[in-house]
This record gives structure tokens, C-alpha cells and sequence, in this order.
């Protein structure tokens, strides 16, 4: 074992500095995992809100009209009383 590490011993330590220049640099120069995230984040936000737009704007041209609720026997009665017009037969 003692072998090993001599070997590496005459190695000059120059080139580790240089070595570590080259990696500082290297990694300096990278996006920021936080941006590459947020940037993710509201593109798919994004086509989800825009998508959705689409969406509705074609069932609004394509979809019927939403039918009304038959009015009860019993509403017709109270809404005529309301007005003042006597129901028939009363």
C-alpha cells in the first residue's frame, strides 16, 4: 500500500489546481435547478389554463343549450297569485 501513495507522490500539484479551475468553471455556468423548475412549474400551468380556454370556447360552440326545468304545478299557482290574476277554478 505504501506503493501506491507513493507513486502518486511526484505528481505535480499544479495540475490538481488546474484541474479545479476547470470544474469551478464548469459548474458555474450551468441553470439554476431552481429556475429550470419554477420554469417547468408555469409552462405546464400554463398550457393547462390555455388548454382549458379551448376547450370551453368548443363545447360553447358545439354543445345545445342547457334545457330549463319544467315549472311545477304548485310554483305556476304562487307565481300567478303574486302578480294578482285568481288561479282558474278558485
Amino acid at each position: 500500500m505504501a506503493e501506491e501513495f507513493s507513486s502518486h507522490a511526484d505528481i505535480d500539484p499544479s495540475a490538481f489546481a488546474q484541474q479545479e479551475r476547470l470544474v469551478t468553471k464548469a459548474a458555474g455556468k450551468g441553470f439554476n435547478p431552481g429556475l429550470i423548475v419554477l420554469l417547468v412549474v408555469v409552462g405546464v400551468l400554463l398550457v393547462f389554463l390555455v388548454g382549458n380556454y379551448v376547450l370551453y370556447l368548443y363545447a360553447q360552440k358545439t354543445l345545445p343549450p342547457k334545457k330549463k326545468k319544467p315549472v311545477s304545478k304548485k310554483k305556476m299557482k304562487r307565481e300567478r297569485l303574486k302578480q294578482g290574476v285568481s288561479a282558474p277554478g278558485e
